[in-house]
């Protein structure tokens, strides 16, 4: 039996030495843990177990990982996934990224930096997700407009133009802070650091694939954003209609 107290990662390799490796300090940190050696048991256990955070490979036998990435990311939207992988070619991160990947660590990696990560991610989640229980005195601001932007702090949902769109949780996050400040440009320097968690272990292109991701959802025409517009060289905006 697992302590509900205690958050619940998935670690997902099929190397039993890295396995145990990340067992290790991830207990060490008081996680829980449980795994998988393939990406069709990494979906099953997935879906079953609902852990707090999955930690995926790459390179694994009977489905691979960005298959299995986009399996548990249709299912379980909200829960972090970090990819884990020897391949450090940027078209593998952003291929990760795309099918829904909070973020991608390449092997060999070290312990400081994974747990970073693992605690940015978790703490975003905790962030996004805490329930409004204390319904006797709700903020003013549980609302954001902007234009045809919705968002509902509360509910942890996003309308535009009336409609609702789905949003995982790092887009959520990364949405509602540009729309906290509509009209101002934040880098993305900035936003790697206010939205994932840390300043100096983040691959600036996990912002643009995050926004890239945004507008298809939000936007109407991706090839011209009306909303979350780009200030080329400088960062990305929330448009402020006059």
């Amino acid at each position: 039996m697992f302590d509900d107290n205690k958050k619940t990662i998935l670690i997902v390799d099929d190397e039993q030495s890295i396995i145990d490796i990340l067992v290790y300090n991830l207990k060490k940190e008081g996680y829980e843990t449980i795994e998988a050696n393939d990406g069709v048991t990494a979906v099953e256990m997935a879906l079953e177990k609902k852990p707090d955070l999955i930690l995926l490979d790459i390179m694994l036998p009977r489905m691979d990982g960005l298959t299995a990435c986009k399996k548990i990311k249709s299912a379980i939207p909200n829960v972090p996934v970090l990819i884990l992988s020897a391949k450090d070619e940027e078209l593998d991160k952003i291929v990760g990224l795309e099918l829904g990947a909070d973020d991608y660590i390449t092997k060999p990696f070290s312990v400081r930096e994974l747990m970073a990560r693992v605690k940015a991610n978790l703490r975003k989640v905790e962030a996004s997700v805490l329930p409004s229980d204390n319904n006797k005195e709700k903020k003013e601001n549980h609302t954001i407009e902007v234009g045809d932007l919705v968002l509902d702090l509360d509910r942890f949902e996003v309308k535009v133009r009336g409609e609702k769109v789905d949003l995982t949780v790092r887009e959520f996050e990364a949405l509602k802070y540009l729309a906290m400040q509509p009209g101002q440009i934040v880098s993305r320097e900035l936003l790697l650091e206010k939205v994932w968690g840390y300043e100096y272990f983040g691959d600036i292109r996990t912002v643009d694939v995050t926004v890239r991701r945004i507008r298809e959802k939000i936007e109407e025409d991706t090839t011209n954003p009306q909303i979350l517009v780009t200030k080329r060289g400088v960062g990305y905006y929330i448009a402020n209609p006059e």
